[in-house]
């Protein structure tokens, strides 16, 4: 859903995608406090803990 939703922002956002089973991702995920996948982080703070509905994501991205 991000792919098809972030092109319409043009160059407001960049996706970066982070593994959370990775030694990175894990360091990371416990910094943040995120307990379970997916997380969505906006400006590194959490938007979302689950997946959103399109129109939530929308609403949430349009704040910015």
């Amino acid at each position: 859903m991000l792919d098809e939703t972030l092109p319409k922002f043009g160059n407001k956002f960049v996706l970066k995608k982070t593994m959370a089973n990775a030694p990175l991702g894990m360091i990371k995920s416990m910094r943040l406090g995120i307990h379970s996948v997916p997380a969505l982080l906006i400006d590194n703070e959490i938007a979302f803990i689950q997946v959103p509905t399109k129109q939530e994501l929308m609403n949430k991205l349009n704040i910015y």
